[in-house]
């Protein structure tokens, strides 16, 4: 399916753009916007990622949601699991690669921010059309190795705000209690879920939708939302925002 977000968009586990779906991996496209893209992959074990590399003008992020996750990351690709609930970052010019080294399934979010025609990119490789190396942000290794392991981000379950990329995206995790959202919609920023843990309920029109781990959700600038955890359990979900906030 091709992602459209004029209106506001509901994808449940396993729905999204294909992009490959084999035995020894998957990889669906569940955002694609300027300002973010949001792909969900499995590896299968010995399943590894791009060569080492850096993005000059973009983050490159990952949260794992099943298994482990091997990263090599800063100049001498020092190496670091990421277990669930972790996320990792590499900033501009952090150089890093990823592999599934374990002898598990490994499933997880890859996050571009700003997106820098990444999806583009996955579209060009799925439909064996060749893709200029000048149309994705992504370059070998500098000679000096690029900035230092410092620079990454790597953060465990729990620690709540994970990530922001200047005021253009913030990542945070969170746990909602039996919480009802007061309707709301914003000018400028784009209000992405994705559930991890949980029923988060969403109100439609004069219903209520009940949707549960592994949902993403994606409502536009402008767009009236609101939901809430009817359930006794704590929903713990990650929340995406991006754009730039208005004055």
């Amino acid at each position: 399916m091709e992602l459209g977000f004029e209106r506001p968009v509901l994808l449940r586990p396993g729905e999204g753009e294909t992009i490959f779906d084999r035995p020894e991996r998957t990889i669906r496209i569940l955002a694609d916007r300027d300002e973010l893209a949001l792909t969900w992959f499995r590896y299968e074990p010995g399943q590894q990622g791009p060569e080492p590399h850096v993005h000059k003008q973009h983050t490159d992020a990952f949260y794992v949601l099943e298994g482990e996750l091997s990263l090599g990351l800063g100049p001498e690709l020092t190496e670091m699991t990421g277990t669930v609930g972790t996320l990792a970052a590499a900033p501009p010019n952090v150089v890093h690669t990823f592999r599934n080294s374990s002898d598990a399934t490994v499933v997880f979010l890859n996050i571009h921010a700003p997106s820098m025609g990444f999806a583009e990119m996955l579209r060009a490789a799925r439909d064996g059309r060749d893709a200029d190396d000048a149309d994705f942000d992504q370059f070998e290794p500098p000679v000096d190795g690029g900035q230092p392991l410092s620079d990454a981000v790597f953060r465990a379950v729990g620690e709540g705000n994970l990530l922001t990329v200047e005021d253009a995206l913030s990542l945070t995790e969170t746990t909602l209690e039996g919480a009802l959202s007061p309707p709301h919609r914003d000018r400028a920023l784009v209000d992405c879920f994705y559930i991890v843990e949980g029923t988060l309920s969403l109100r439609s029109a004069d219903e209520w939708i009940d949707v549960g781990p592994g949902t993403f959700g994606l409502v536009p600038e402008r767009h009236l939302h609101v939901f809430a955890n009817r359930s006794e359990k704590g929903v713990r979900m990650l929340n995406f925002t991006c754009g730039r906030r208005l004055p």
